[in-house]
């Protein structure tokens, strides 16, 4: 007979190498666990955190479809865990779904890709970065003799390396699946050797193309010049400085590895508030300036404009995008936007002290349902009604 170790209670998590496939059940409890999936370091909180004033709470409807809904039927009707919607510095709306609690971790996506950004502009105010147009070898000689040699900081920030990459989630050979899959197996420079294989289409910013990899060697930038990990360095900079309530964390590229700068943070709702707030207070937190001076505006300024072959990208039309800046999207109306796979959103309307937070858990392919619905242009048509409702 066979020995079996004893039988004993053990989750059943969802499987990591999946992530971009979970079905809907698996969604919403994976998301807020990502770091029990994937290698992770811990971004501290400084203490008890600060508390976010709260204002009147914000009321309306909208019409989408032909259909009115309110606040709830929004969170119903597009999967949504986390809302909050902060006003000049103030909670006007606070809500959780799907099992969310206010201090539960929820994954980024790719909204750390703008906080990544961020990191880049603090890094320049410190110092530790010269400028934007240092290449990438400079930092990370690994990657040199590739069709990244010759590519520089501001290339990543503004996603035109000019390498070939797939960002096709529903395709399981596509570049971002291969990535996704050397995190969740840990392999050693896996993602370094992945990126070394791509090869160039276009001459280095001449033309936008959304790529992760980018972004990933933006992190890896960041941890070389800085000689330390990068889970730290956000920490002091803007975690603690800005009274971040709870800790965060960093997803790895292996074991005791990289901050993967691209992708799968955690984070709660409010600290995602508390990060639209330092963008909307141009970088100074508390008196103090952690971004150089003009960096937001500039950051927040397009680089590239969309073109006809850019709009079936994404949410690109249905969200009204008109750009890309240092990692953020820019919309028609002047709004400054971090995007995130399956729903998550940062909103930022700066000339009217405006930060809308949605965290979601849009069914992604082969589990959606025909015909897929409109939820960027739902978002959108919800967005609108928050204006309309606060200036009212």
């Amino acid at each position: 007979m066979t020995d079996h170790p004893a039988a004993g209670p053990r989750p059943h998590l969802p499987p990591a190498a999946e992530f971009l496939y979970w079905p809907p059940q698996s969604q919403a409890y994976g998301y807020r666990i990502v770091d029990r999936l994937f290698h992770s370091r811990t971004v501290p909180a400084g203490g008890a955190g600060s508390a976010m004033p709260y204002g009147p709470e914000l009321d309306l409807r909208y019409v989408s479809g032909g259909i009115e809904r309110g606040i709830d039927a929004f969170m119903d009707h597009n999967v949504v865990a986390g809302l909050l919607v902060l006003k000049a510095g103030r909670i006007v709306l606070e809500r959780y779904g799907l099992g969310l609690r206010d201090h539960d971790r929820w994954s980024t996506m790719s909204t750390v890709k703008s906080i990544t950004a961020m990191l880049v502009g603090a890094c320049i105010r410190d110092g530790v970065i010269e400028c934007l147009d240092d290449p990438v070898e400079r930092y990370l000689p690994a990657i040199g003799g590739s069709g990244y040699e010759g590519v520089t900081l501001r290339h990543l920030l503004t996603m035109s390396s000019g390498l070939a990459w797939s960002e096709a989630y529903a395709d399981p050979a596509s570049d971002v699946n291969r990535y996704s899959r050397c995190l969740a197996e840990g392999t050693p420079d896996g993602v370094i050797t992945l990126l070394r294989g791509l090869r160039r289409t276009c001459p280095p910013g001449t033309r936008w193309a959304y790529n992760t990899g980018d972004t990933y060697l933006l992190g890896r930038v960041l941890v070389a010049a800085l000689g330390g990990p990068l889970a730290d360095y956000l920490s002091q900079t803007i975690w603690k400085p800005a009274g971040m309530e709870f800790d965060a964390f960093y997803t790895l590229d292996m074991p005791g590895g990289n901050e993967i700068g691209g992708s799968r943070a955690g984070m709660a709702l409010r600290d995602f508030g508390r990060v639209g707030q330092v963008v909307l207070d141009d970088g100074v937190i508390g008196g103090r300036r952690v971004l150089p001076e003009g960096w937001v505006d500039e950051a927040l300024s397009p680089v590239f404009l969309f073109g006809p072959r850019d709009q079936d990208f994404g949410s690109i039309r249905s969200s009204r995008l008109k750009g890309y800046g240092y990692s953020w999207w820019i919309g028609e109306d002047g709004s400054a936007q971090a995007h995130g796979f399956a729903g998550q959103r940062i909103f930022l309307d700066r000339a009217e002290r405006l930060a809308i937070v949605t965290l979601s858990a849009f069914p992604q392919l082969p589990h959606v349902p025909a015909p897929v619905p409109d939820r960027h242009g739902e978002l959108r048509l919800f967005t609108d009604a928050v204006r309309d409702a606060l200036r009212g």
